[in-house]
């Protein structure tokens, strides 16, 4: 294993994210949190906020050791229970101030069990996905074509089956619908071998900003007022309660005893909740749960 390499290349994928968010906000630079974690690693966290396009930015490095894995960790590799480990990644999550710019989130990560005797097990996760709160058919199928160009050198069935782990994945059983339009999600990745699986999760760390910041660039300077903006902050409820219920890295974040503000940096500067809240027949609004929030074959949906 080439962890070194590992962790030099998510230093500079997180160097090369901020600096490209940076640039399209124009308003706004990314603070720098370095800091340590008593049992073992530390991290380093950048936000930005109250930019001109984002709200709130932030994109995470960490790097941490323990003596036992979490339990979500663990959960579907329950013989490795009980292993000390140490797990490394970038985790970013963009909170737009225009609500017809998706909220995006992305993530690349090494986790490796280790035991005294044994060989050590590693494995790969990550991906992205795209949260609207506005729907837009050219948005959707160009994020999907960045996230099948970013998959076909690794086989033709890995897109289909991470786009439908993604749908899966960001899925909200209390709410029954998708937090978004999905995108790629993948995890235990280790069957392809250490070298080929390396090369994966760069080439989705490296397509994130070309898939996503097109859709800033195309969006952020559409006129809105109060409904839009309303509405914004009522479906970023959804994303608050799918971080906080089911989201593996939060969970493994706080089982983990790491740095809470570094944690719930995904969560949105503001945020409302509406008590049954039924959008409009007809509306835009009412479109994004109708049209846009439904298992979709986005690259088929280009041609028709």
């Amino acid at each position: 294993m080439q962890i070194d390499q590992v962790k030099s290349y998510l230093l500079s994928l997180q160097d090369e994210i901020c600096a490209a968010l940076t640039e399209e906000d124009g308003g706004a630079e990314f603070i720098t949190d370095t800091w340590q974690r008593e049992e073992g690693g530390g991290g380093r966290s950048r936000v930005l906020a109250e930019g001109s396009v984002f709200e709130k930015a932030g994109v995470n490095f960490s790097h941490v050791m323990g003596a036992s894995l979490p339990p979500s960790a663990s959960a579907s590799r329950p013989e490795l229970a009980g292993r000390s480990y140490q797990a490394m990644g970038v985790s970013l999550v963009i909170h737009p101030r225009n609500p017809y710019v998706p909220t995006s989130h992305a993530n690349v990560r090494l986790f490796v069990a280790e035991k005294e005797g044994a060989e050590p097990v590693w494995w790969f996760g990550g991906g992205y996905d795209l949260t609207p709160y506005y729907g837009n058919r050219e948005d959707c199928i160009a994020w999907h074509d960045a996230a099948y160009r970013a998959c076909a050198p690794f086989g033709e069935d890995v897109y289909p089956r991470f786009k439908q782990w993604c749908d899966k994945y960001f899925y909200l059983k209390h709410r029954k619908e998708p937090r978004g339009v999905g995108g790629l999600f993948f995890d235990d990745l280790n069957s392809w071998g250490f070298d080929r699986s390396f090369a994966f999760i760069r080439a989705v760390g490296d397509s994130f900003a070309n898939a996503y910041l097109p859709i800033v660039a195309r969006r952020k300077d559409t006129p809105y007022g109060e409904r839009e903006r309303q509405f914004q902050l009522y479906r970023r409820g959804r994303y608050v309660e799918f971080n906080l219920v089911f989201d593996r890295g939060t969970l493994f974040g706080l089982q983990s005893d790491g740095r809470t503000e570094a944690i719930l940096m995904s969560l949105p500067p503001l945020v409302r909740w509406e008590y049954d809240y039924r959008a409009q027949p007809g509306t835009a609004e009412a479109e994004l749960t109708d049209y846009y929030l439904q298992d979709r074959d986005w690259l088929a949906e280009a041609g028709s």
